[in-house]
């Protein structure tokens, strides 16, 4: 079994899931917050396989109108 590299991957996609938002939806919010990411990252988020930095955890909460706290739920 492949370990995830991520924790919050699963509730990102909740999150984005509750809101009706595609992958590129939730890219475009983070890259206008900044954060210059792709659809293809956010899957792999979503699927474990690529870690989320510290410092990338506000934009990525503020894109699904969440808290960081949110994002460990």
């Amino acid at each position: 079994m492949r370990a995830s590299k991520n924790i919050v991957g699963p509730t990102v996609r909740r999150l984005r899931d509750a809101q009706n938002l595609s992958q590129t939806e939730l890219a475009a919010r983070c890259q206008r917050l900044g954060w210059d990411i792709s659809r293809d990252t956010i899957a792999k988020i979503e699927g474990g396989s690529r870690w989320v930095g510290d410092f990338e955890l506000v934009p990525l909460a503020k894109a699904l109108k969440a808290n960081i706290q949110d994002l460990f739920r």
